[in-house]
């Protein structure tokens, strides 16, 4: 190995460094650096037997940063994107399901804040709420809110 790249560990630290990674993720990325078959599995196993790469933490991590902003489907392909178990996934889900209607509204109401004037305007909204992963029952339930007086 040449001293001037950084090994495999050093290159997964680099990016655990920067945001949180699963190790599907570091597997992806590192997998063309590996110059022995086995040796970015080792590298991973060490690293993630002295905690650096948490499944757990990356469910918060996506949870923290993208929950305000996406519904639950949205979020949901986000964590299976960074190959996350099954079960995590539900668990994250399940924490988000009681909040998603407002927090629907909330991203609406950033966006837009007031009815749609037109059936245009109205389909441009459910759009764009639809697209963020929220559900079309959750998107109904927010532009029928819409058009109601505010001391809701």
């Amino acid at each position: 190995m040449a001293f001037d790249q950084p090994s495999l560990k050093g290159r997964a630290l680099r990016l655990l460094s920067t945001r949180e990674h699963s190790r599907v993720e570091l597997e992806r990325k590192l997998a063309r650096f590996e110059q022995e078959p086995g040796e970015l599995r080792q590298a991973l196993n060490e690293l993630q037997a002295k905690g650096f790469i948490s499944e757990q933490r990356v469910m918060e991590s996506v949870l923290h940063r993208r929950a305000s902003k996406l519904g639950s489907t949205r979020i949901r392909q986000e964590l299976q994107a960074k190959g996350l178990e099954q079960p995590l996934i539900e668990q994250a889900l399940a924490g988000l399901k009681d909040s998603e209607l407002a927090r629907a509204r909330e991203v609406w109401r950033r966006k837009y804040g007031e009815p749609p004037a037109s059936p245009a305007e109205r389909a441009r909204q459910q759009r764009f709420l639809l697209t963020r992963g929220f559900s079309a029952e959750v998107v109904r339930r927010v532009l029928v809110g819409a058009g109601a007086s505010d001391d809701e």
